[in-house]
């Protein structure tokens, strides 16, 4: 295990290695951090917030399984909790709207900061499901035992946030398709 030697001397308040682990963790970490953020400022915040996690719960791995999985799911559920306060993720409708596919025409011509950013745009409870279901196929029985909602209410926000992006997908395509024609 790459981490091995790391994490040991991480437990054993070493600075050093404790930088090693940070520098190793932080750019895949970051990149989880901006697909739950709101946006960038808010993704550093949670960055942080998770190292200190980390470095608070490290003595709690039991070198079964890959290392960066289980900093990636501390990460995550680190940034969920926020949301778990009463409020904060919105009940809506259990009424599913119809099941909606993003066809992407040209996905050169789309940068990945505007995918990112749409994302973002999302509201909260809207980019956590399709975070958790997306990216990190975790199902809606998961998505709902860990954002206390139901099954029902995880399957209807990913389909309105499926919406909200197919419709933002299409009119950046539609806008850069007027401009080519234009041109």
């Amino acid at each position: 295990m790459v981490y091995k030697d790391i994490i040991y001397k991480c437990l054993k308040n070493d600075v050093i290695a404790q930088e090693q682990l940070y520098k190793m963790l932080a750019p895949k970490m970051f990149s989880i951090c901006l697909k739950y953020s709101r946006n960038y400022t808010e993704a550093q915040d949670n960055l942080q917030d998770g190292f200190i996690l980390l470095f608070t719960k490290l003595n709690t791995f039991a070198f079964k399984g890959s290392f960066e999985g289980w900093a990636k799911r501390l990460f995550i559920n680190n940034i969920l909790q926020t949301y778990r306060s009463p409020g904060v993720l919105e009940i809506v409708s259990d009424e599913l709207p119809e099941m909606v596919e993003v066809e992407v025409l040209d996905q050169e011509n789309i940068p990945l900061d505007y995918l990112l950013k749409i994302v973002q745009d999302l509201p909260n409870q809207y980019r956590l499901v399709f975070n958790l279901y997306v990216f990190e196929d975790y199902s809606h029985k998961e998505i709902a035992e860990l954002l206390n909602i139901s099954t029902g209410t995880s399957k209807s926000n990913l389909a309105r946030a499926r919406l909200i992006l197919k419709e933002k997908v299409e009119s950046y395509q539609n806008n850069n398709l007027l401009l080519t024609v234009n041109e």
